[in-house]
């Protein structure tokens, strides 16, 4: 901010105008999520599951069966943990670095059980646990369990602008 420039933050109205809290109890998850999800399906081999990370420029892949449903991710941590296990650190060689290192599909090195919420869900509950878990999104499940999309924190500011613009 410029020196000269009045701090508009101390300003209670400058500060509602960007709080959307009210407004989000009320939108649903499915008004906001991205559809467009690429699902790495749990039999891929190894060598199909990073040459499809290596082709889509995502930070987490949810894992996925024959049906769709959801059954795990795949985030850059594990990719990395794959392609560089010889330079991990050594208080980094766990049981499950060493599985994992030794995994020959998508099913054995993904994260089980990824946060999921249903379309229905309010967008301040998707937010919610984003917040309280440190991470980026969640993904959006019928319900079958079967994975209709993503929520993330770019989705929610997106968002929030677009209701802060309206009033």
């Amino acid at each position: 901010m410029p020196l000269d420039a009045p701090d508009k933050s101390k300003n209670p109205d400058y500060r509602d105008r960007f709080q959307i809290s009210k407004q989000c109890a009320t939108k649903k998850i499915i008004e906001v999520m991205t559809v467009e999800v690429v699902g790495i399906d749990e039999s891929s081999s190894i060598e199909d599951t990073l040459e499809l990370i290596g082709k889509y420029r995502f930070h987490n892949f949810p894992v996925v069966d024959k049906d769709y449903r959801l059954k795990g991710v795949i985030d850059q941590n594990i990719v990395l943990e794959l392609l560089f296990h010889d330079r991990l650190p050594s208080s980094s060689h766990t049981h499950l670095t060493a599985v994992r290192s030794l995994g020959e599909d998508a099913k054995s090195i993904m994260i089980p059980h990824p946060l999921k919420v249903s379309r229905d869900t309010s967008l301040c509950e998707g937010v919610d646990m984003m917040l309280k878990h440190n991470i980026n999104h969640v993904w959006v499940v019928d319900n079958d369990d079967k994975l209709i999309g993503v929520i993330t924190k770019h989705d929610v500011i997106n968002e929030a602008y677009r209701t802060r613009s309206k009033k």
